[in-house]
């Protein structure tokens, strides 16, 4: 978008909030960059120039805006929306795999040689895969810096500097401020974004516990969102407490505890992580699972030209596809999902983690167990598993695949590919590949044509509701298929459609 001048003008003088994330303004005449929204007076349309990322921004030698907080924003939708090679790299800086592994090891995981990866990334992002890692740690130091009182030197390599002294220098190159400067003005800037999407929260942080805000592009109806990952929890794993979905992490450095909870604005986000090196890839996961990214008002001016769906749209804009953070984690559980209620599915996987998952502390409420990785069930008995022989074998066939690595479902996969090597598993049919697609891979068109919930809600609405026919009407939906999924869904009186009272 950041190539179209004039429709970046008119977003800019209009502060449009949807924006933020797709493009960025830099204001030749004050060496500032700034989101859409800023809230200052916009500047002449001849002193903007308009970049793709933060990271290009930064090259050109601009400073982050002290106002809007530019690196604040919803990240890019683009990012959520396609399986390119970009997109994928994206996913992967986001997860701080640049960071842990360098650009070698971006590259291996894509699958590409790094002179492709920079080059793509180059031409499209006008940064390279270092300068955009640069950029996020440098977003992860500000917000650590901020929100939490830990010394600046484990503040530094918690946020993936590699030394103090380029910690120092990136800071006060990116923000135009020394980090204990930033510090000491982080009270005053936190109580005027109160109202706003930014990430900092000044609500003081119980020891070891990261207060967060996690901003989205409005709408956001919480009420599929939440009550999808409400319903379908494992014990042990997730719970609904407090009026927060709280949930384990496992994670690269150590394992989190997260607690999410939904408010008009923004997404309360509280952390406990065993290691601070993980809060950039425990955020990345977090607004993935919820969504985070995704573009409303585009999602629902689609759908809405459906005159069937245009009524559920009306009702309740802005639903999200419930996602996941740990894809191996969900298609265990789609396995385990098959033909059986959702409170069966539930007692399945809670017995697995129960006998499988990994043991941790949580003193703030009922978690008690990581979900088993895939290493930890490749080993499991056959025998032992209270299901049918053929989901029994099913299952086995899965967890061993992912254990040796010959299927990759992580958010560097390419959809048609992870798809393709999903439909060779014995017991993977069209619904779970379907389903592992929308809410781990998370490609937005997938569709679940077969899923008795989604006939039922096409037989209500007049659609001819056989699988061929649904997939026919469903192509007017594109790309935006999964979201259609939810609305259907929620036509429904399932708990999943709800949030406990």
């Amino acid at each position: 978008m950041h190539t179209d001048a004039e429709r970046c003008v008119r977003a800019v003088q209009s502060k449009d909030a949807r924006f933020d994330g797709w493009f960025y303004t830099a204001v030749l005449t004050t060496r500032i960059y700034c989101r859409p929204s800023c809230p200052v007076v916009p500047p002449k349309p001849e002193n903007m120039s308009f970049y793709p990322s933060a990271a290009a921004c930064q090259q050109e030698g601009f400073r982050a805006c002290k106002r809007c907080r530019p690196d604040s924003s919803p990240g890019s939708p683009e990012w959520n929306q396609r399986a390119d090679l970009v997109a994928r790299a994206m996913r992967l800086i986001a997860d701080g795999v640049v960071d842990r592994d360098g650009v070698p090891g971006l590259a291996t995981r894509l699958g590409y040689s790094t002179r492709q990866v920079e080059r793509q990334l180059l031409a499209e992002l006008g940064a390279g895969p270092l300068a955009l890692a640069r950029a996020q740690r440098a977003q992860t130091a500000r917000l650590l810096i901020e929100t939490t009182a830990l010394p600046m030197a484990e503040i530094a390599f918690g946020a993936g500097f590699s030394s103090i002294r380029t910690f120092n220098d990136t800071v006060r190159e990116v923000f135009a401020l020394a980090p204990g400067e930033l510090r000491e003005r982080a009270p005053k800037t936190t109580r005027k974004a109160a109202a706003s999407a930014t990430p900092a929260s000044a609500t003081p942080a119980t020891p070891g516990v990261l207060s967060l805000r996690l901003p989205f592009r409005a709408p956001l109806n919480p009420d599929n969102l939440f009550g999808h990952l409400i319903a379908t929890a494992v014990p042990g794993v997730e719970e609904w407490r407090d009026g927060a979905y709280r949930r384990t992490l496992r994670l690269p450095y150590g394992h989190g505890v997260v607690a999410l909870t939904p408010t008009p604005d923004h997404i309360a986000c509280r952390l406990s992580l065993t290691d601070m090196r993980d809060l950039t890839i425990a955020i990345s996961r977090c607004r993935r699972m919820l969504d985070l990214d995704a573009d409303p008002v585009a999602v629902d001016a689609q759908l809405s030209a459906d005159p069937l769906l245009a009524p559920l749209v009306a009702k309740a804009p802005g639903r999200r596809v419930p996602r996941t953070v740990d894809e191996a984690e969900f298609a265990v559980r789609a396995v385990l999902g098959q033909q059986v209620s959702t409170a069966a599915a539930r007692t399945h996987a809670a017995r697995l983690v129960a006998a499988h998952g990994e043991p941790i502390d949580d003193p703030e409420g009922g978690l008690t167990h990581l979900f088993p990785a895939p290493e930890a069930l490749a080993a499991l008995d056959p025998e032992a598993l209270a299901l049918p022989r053929s989901r029994r074998t099913t299952l086995t066939t899965l967890v061993r695949h992912l254990a040796d690595g010959s299927l990759r479902l992580g958010v560097e996969s390419g959809w048609e590919e992870a798809r393709a090597r999903l439909g060779e598993l014995p017991g993977f049919g069209p619904w779970t590949v379907d389903v592992i697609a929308m809410r781990a891979l998370g490609d937005p068109d997938a569709f679940l044509p077969t899923d008795l919930g989604i006939r039922r809600a096409a037989q209500q609405l007049g659609i001819p509701h056989t699988p061929a026919a649904l997939t026919e009407r469903a192509a007017a939906w594109r790309p935006w298929r999964a979201y259609a999924v939810q609305y259907l869904w929620a036509t429904d009186d399932h708990p999943i459609n709800n949030i406990p009272a």
